[in-house]
């Protein structure tokens, strides 16, 4: 089995640690450090070859790109992709943290979006990077992602805030997917339910649990 992560913005591999000692040393997984060009395309081209074929789980900015390969036709066997961005039917759910990232920076993008559980030393990223980031993720516009839809499953956080449970409702309506609340966690997942995103991968991939105390997935 293979397993791809893919970080977002203002994150890089470091943000997978706990996920990958969780998942354990069973599992082959790849946590790569994407370009962060601020194009899709080239975001695509390096993600998609290691993804066809495997279990890919994306946070934030990693789920965004997971939706965008999944309507470009990359065989996932499966995916986890947590609150990614819903283009025009959240239009303003990036609103908050482009004002943060404005008024201080890679900062105050990191902690407005992630909350407390992100810190700065979790990222290399330049303001420029960010910037670039964030303009490529404002301009997604979600697109079918034909069979694949029974492949994919949406996330978000219990502690989210009300426009991330819109955005992904809607999304997962527009779009065929089905979507699932994680307990005691917010857009962070990686960060604050690296456990509960290791059980899910492993029970969708038929992994003997037993040497795994992982809570069960909702």
């Amino acid at each position: 089995m293979r397993v791809v992560l893919i970080h977002g913005v203002a994150t890089d591999s470091r943000v997978w640690a706990a996920t990958i000692a969780a998942l354990g040393p069973a599992v082959e997984v790849h946590a790569p450090d994407r370009p962060q060009s601020g194009d899709m395309d080239t975001e695509v081209a390096a993600l998609a070859p290691l993804c066809e074929g495997a279990f890919v789980v994306g946070v934030s900015g990693g789920a965004t790109l997971g939706l965008e390969m999944a309507a470009r036709g990359v065989g996932f066997a499966a995916a986890l992709l947590h609150e990614p961005a819903a283009g025009s039917l959240a239009p303003g759910l990036l609103d908050d943290v482009a004002r943060a990232f404005e008024r201080a920076g890679v900062a105050g993008f990191g902690r407005t979006l992630y909350g407390p559980a992100w810190s700065p030393e979790l990222t290399v990223a330049a303001r420029d990077t960010v910037a670039g980031e964030l303009a490529m993720f404002r301009a997604f516009e979600p697109r079918p992602v034909g069979a694949l839809a029974d492949r994919i499953t949406l996330t978000l956080g219990q502690h989210s805030p009300p426009a991330r449970h819109s955005s992904v409702r809607d999304l997962g309506a527009a779009l065929g997917l089905t979507y699932r609340v994680l307990p005691g966690t917010g857009h962070a997942a990686h960060l604050e339910a690296p456990a509960q995103l290791a059980h899910w991968v492993r029970c969708r991939s038929g992994a003997d649990l037993g040497s795994y105390p992982i809570p069960p997935f909702p």
